[in-house]
């Protein structure tokens, strides 16, 4: 069998298979899972069948379960409903995941939680945080900012656009009050330094006269 950087062909396929999938579960909807699972059942079958069967024959074994593993992986994911738009092979990126709705499968508090989103990508799971208040498994949520597509930020979907604009009022105001302390404390702290600054040239002016 053909060897690449010193390991047969089939263990670099069932590395790099793994690899993919590692790659899937730490960036969902990345999309990694299809060619992954195609490349490691590939590799695993040359490393299985290697000793008995060789030269072309192997290759040729390896490509054929390739196609089949990658092609049942892909059907399974269609027949699942996992995509986007109904299109279960369509990419997901972050910035698509604004507005998509989705359902709370582990608790969502500010510190983290997960939720599945309708429209997801291959893999709908996401880790995700509230925006003000913890939401309960089950609920209903709608996603209000992607963040990268890594933690997305999410809000009770039955929530109506009145108190929805409130609440994003909130956090707007709240932001703004950070930022307007921040400036209040470097104005005192100017201020401050001049008051010092006059303070000493009052006391050197006696000196001189």
């Amino acid at each position: 069998m053909v060897d690449i950087f010193g390991l047969p062909l089939s263990m670099v396929l069932l590395l790099a298979g793994a690899g993919l999938m590692l790659a899937e579960a730490l960036a969902p909807g990345a999309n990694f899972i299809v060619l992954g699972s195609g490349l490691t059942v590939a590799g695993l079958v040359g490393v299985l069948l290697s000793p008995l069967i060789g030269g072309v024959a192997i290759i040729l074994l390896m490509t054929l379960v390739f196609l089949l593993a990658s092609g049942a992986t892909l059907a399974g994911y269609r027949r699942l409903g996992i995509g986007t738009g109904g299109s279960g092979s369509k990419t997901t990126d972050s910035s698509s995941l604004r507005g998509n709705t989705g359902t709370v499968t582990e608790r969502v508090t500010s510190d983290g939680g997960e939720v599945k989103l309708d429209d997801g990508g291959f893999n709908p799971y996401y880790r995700a945080r509230a925006m003000d208040r913890d939401i309960e498994v089950g609920t209903e949520v709608v996603v209000m900012d992607p963040g990268g597509g890594n933690v997305v930020t999410v809000a009770p979907a039955n929530e109506d656009d009145i108190d929805r604009a409130l609440r994003e009022a909130r956090e707007q105001d709240r932001a703004a009050g950070a930022t307007g302390d921040a400036e209040t404390n470097r104005v005192s702290e100017s201020d401050g330094d001049a008051d010092a600054d006059g303070g000493s040239e009052s006391d050197r002016e006696p000196e001189s006269a």
